[in-house]
């Protein structure tokens, strides 16, 4: 694998990768995009069931690891794992809570065959707790996490993204606690178990907006929900994002089309607290506003003006044919592999001065790295070696 170029990243940090699917495939890919050598452990049979299922997100969470196929339910597959653990930082799994115990790879075993080694693992409600035990998917996780209680227009329930924000965002406190917790053991000498709930991250990321919430008789009180800060259905079906939530934007916004619109000349709401008390209007004027002219007439007209806008982009090849992120570099190539092509994907969305190269490597075919990977790894002493 090559290096992510300038500077050594997470260069010299290995992760064993015990998870599947999504929360721990993205928590470690921001891993392995750092410069960190993560190994994919997979099962004998078919390997991480994200292979089956989707294919080309599987290559996007895996891209820069090295898979090995190794059984840890057969003394010989534990073995070698065990191995492995004494030359890694950290492992990340994503049982539920009570299955590496079971398998004989629970933290106490882990650590007493590498003291410095951190356990990371994810689940969906945490290691403790009376919804410990329960299965569940990102949904479920948002629907107890209050993220359902932030609203994000004067009325109507809060729907749901498509983008899975419970299994992202334990995702990445996860990438960012082992992190900290792989370079705490390399000063003290001593790993830790952490305990990752995507429930409990989905409630971090809500927490700030909801519980202001909890003294109000509706939920739409918040200040921080308005009329003119949503999403708006133009004359031809497509839709527009709208922000005015200084005074100084939506003033010029309303003087610029007032002669168009005559609804607009009504200086009652320049001031944001009248707009907010009188968000349904507001919400109500704009929509009507809106729907009297289609996206290439707004798109010409809010391009003359510095304000917040921006056309709403409802498929993948509208994101990729805009050009900022061309001009940012926003999407590159992941290199061909042995199995599979060439895949455009969204490098490491972050642009560090000394560089980083995180379109290095195709994701693994399952087991590829298995030979170079144990071949490493020194066979475990006898009870009577010295």
């Amino acid at each position: 694998m090559e290096p992510t170029t300038g500077w050594p990243g997470l260069a010299g940090v290995r992760v064993l990768d015990l998870s599947r699917l999504l929360p721990g495939g993205f928590a470690t890919s921001l891993l392995a995009d750092l410069g960190a050598d993560v190994i994919k452990v997979e099962s004998p049979d078919r390997g991480d069931y994200g292979r089956l299922v989707d294919p080309d997100t599987f290559a996007a969470l895996n891209r820069n690891k090295r898979s090995v196929i190794l059984d840890p339910r057969e003394d010989a597959g534990r073995e070698a794992l065990l191995r492995l653990v004494e030359s890694s930082d950290a492992v990340v799994e994503s049982h539920r809570p009570g299955v590496m115990e079971s398998l004989g790879l629970g933290y106490e075993r882990l650590r007493a065959t590498n003291p410095r080694v951190v356990l990371c693992s994810i689940t969906g409600f945490g290691q403790t707790g009376p919804y410990a035990s329960r299965p569940g998917h990102d949904v479920n996780f948002l629907a107890l996490s209050g993220f359902f209680a932030v609203p994000h227009r004067p009325e109507g329930p809060v729907d749901r993204v498509g983008v899975r924000v419970a299994d992202m965002s334990g995702a990445m406190y996860a990438a960012l606690s082992t992190v900290v917790a792989v370079f705490g053991a390399r000063a003290t000498g001593a790993g830790q178990h952490l305990d990752v709930s995507l429930h409990e991250a989905a409630a971090g990321w809500a927490a700030p907006l909801a519980l202001p919430l909890s003294g109000r008789d509706a939920a739409a009180e918040s200040p921080l929900v308005t009329g003119d800060n949503d999403v708006f259905v133009l004359a031809d079906g497509r839709r527009l994002a709208f922000a005015t939530f200084e005074d100084k934007f939506w003033r010029a916004f309303r003087l610029r089309f007032a002669g168009e619109f005559p609804a607009l000349a009504d200086d009652s709401y320049d001031r944001r607290a009248d707009r907010t008390r009188a968000k349904g209007e507001v919400r109500a004027l704009l929509a009507e506003v809106f729907a009297q002219r289609d996206l290439a007439w707004w798109s010409a007209a809010l391009a003359e003006l510095d304000v917040p806008w921006a056309p709403v982009y409802e498929s993948a090849a509208e994101f990729l044919a805009d050009p900022h992120v061309a001009a940012r570099g926003l999407v590159g190539t992941v290199p061909a592999s042995a199995t599979d092509g060439p895949r455009k994907q969204v490098r490491f969305p972050v642009l560090f001065g000394a560089g980083l190269e995180s379109l290095r490597g195709a994701a693994p075919a399952h087991g590829e790295h298995t030979a170079e990977v144990l071949a490493d790894t020194v066979p475990p002493r006898s009870p009577s070696a010295p």
